[in-house]
């Protein structure tokens, strides 16, 4: 266990790239057992979270070669399709495993995933979309067997309508669904980057996709996949949270993929969201750049009315980029209302920002009301989840005074080196034991 101790009041000034998605990440490595094939992965964030879904395959007997951020898996002499349920707890991209592994090995069994602990994360969605596709899930105590019929449904295009667009739940019903013989249209799909990441990925692998980027996609199993080079893209989380960390700290930076392009539309939900808080960002396509002098201005709805930031189903603001809003809207002028319709837990955070002298009322667990700007003043904190670690690095960042923040592992799991990385922008961030 480790922890962060930081110095306050130093803008952020450079150059900063952006590790690959981990929410990519996860689900294009689970994917590797979809082939006896090697499947070799560029850009792969060296994350805590990637690192305990590694170790789950290499126990399952897929080979894991890595190399810097590149990863080669093959899967051909997989020895076994029960999950460890230590590792599955540690991550819960574990659960990433079910459909691929049913699909292809007719098995599979698995435990409870891990994760932040930040609300509900339901499993029925997933268990509901494999049942279409003929993989029954039985439950004997905390384990989840899954078995796919001898004979699976072949009706002409069978729709699977999800119950909600739950990303990994769409992940886990696309990979199976590649395998399973005949059409099969899956409604209300989730739509996010990392599952367009997927899903490019598994047509590199011979997969028949169609509605790529669309809530409707459209599957015709074909009978075996093959290997494939693939590159993940850039982490858009980690962009809106490093442009918000240097928004709050008055700095400049630029956030670069050079020289690959960054995509267009995940930029663009980053832009709109912090030009809500008087952040203008200027574009261009391998770069978006944080000019000085920011005016650091909510801007409120016609009439004056106070706005209202909500996250949504891609292209809405994803729930993830939230908490670094929150923080960054303490430091911004003007009212806004924050709403949180995915996960109950998510805003409990906002009371280590009250205790730094944030102006913030918790209307109830999925709403909160900022009004800015405040002078924060440094704390002892703990790390609650990913999402909302990162959210209390950038409050220190901007407070008088030194921070400490407990659990940095719990950053770790979604941010590569952010303490380094953070240092080479000026930052005054150090790592120590606990």
């Amino acid at each position: 266990m480790s922890r962060f101790v930081i110095e306050g009041g130093h803008p952020l000034h450079g150059t900063f790239r952006p590790m690959g998605n981990k929410n990519a990440a996860l689900p294009m490595l689970a994917a590797c057992v979809l082939t006896d094939q090697p499947v070799h992965l560029h850009n792969v964030p060296r994350i805590l979270d990637v690192e305990n879904l590694l170790a789950l395959l290499a126990d399952l007997g897929v080979d894991v070669s890595r190399d810097g951020h590149a990863v080669t898996l093959c899967a051909a002499a997989l020895r076994k399709t029960d999950l460890d349920p230590d590792l599955c707890c540690r991550v819960r991209g574990s659960i990433l495993l079910a459909g691929p592994l049913a699909a292809r090995h007719g098995t599979a069994t698995l435990y409870p995933p891990g994760g932040d602990v930040i609300g509900r994360r339901r499993l029925d969605t997933h268990f509901a979309g494999l049942a279409a596709l003929g993989i029954a899930m039985t439950r004997r105590g905390d384990a989840f067997r899954l078995r796919r019929a001898a004979v699976p449904p072949r009706a002409a295009a069978p729709e699977i309508l999800l119950d909600e667009a739950s990303v990994t739940a769409t992940e886990n019903i696309l990979m199976a669904a590649v395998l399973v013989p005949g059409t099969h249209v899956i409604l209300n799909a989730a739509c996010e980057p990392h599952v367009q990441d997927l899903a490019a990925l598994l047509v590199a692998m011979g997969a028949s996709i169609d509605g790529i980027g669309t809530n409707r996609l459209v599957v015709t199993g074909v009978p075996a996949l093959h290997g494939a080079t693939r590159r993940i893209g850039p982490d858009y989380i980690e962009i809106g949270s490093l442009l918000a960390a240097a928004a709050a700290t008055r700095g400049t930076v630029t956030v670069t993929d050079a020289p690959h392009p960054l995509p267009s539309i995940p930029a663009l939900v980053v832009a709109r969201l912090l030009d809500r808080l008087g952040v203008a960002l200027a574009s261009r396509p391998d770069a978006l750049h944080l000019p000085p002098a920011q005016s650091l201005r909510v801007r409120p709805d016609l009439g004056g009315s106070i706005p209202k930031i909500e996250d949504g189903i891609w292209p809405a603001i994803p729930s993830d980029l939230l908490s670094v809003a929150i923080v960054l809207a303490t430091q911004a002028r003007g009212d806004i209302l924050f709403f949180e319709k995915l996960f109950e837990s998510r805003m409990y955070f906002v009371d280590r920002l009250l205790e730094m002298g944030a102006r913030v009322v918790a209307c109830d667990p999925h709403r909160v009301l900022v009004s800015g700007p405040s002078r924060l003043r440094a704390k002892h904190m703990t790390s609650p989840d990913i999402r909302a670690g990162m959210a209390l690095i950038i409050a220190a960042l901007a407070a008088d005074g030194t921070s400490i923040i407990d659990n940095a592992d719990m950053v770790d799991r979604g941010y590569e080196a952010i303490d380094a990385r953070l240092r080479r922008l000026g930052a005054h961030i150090v790592r120590e034991p606990s």
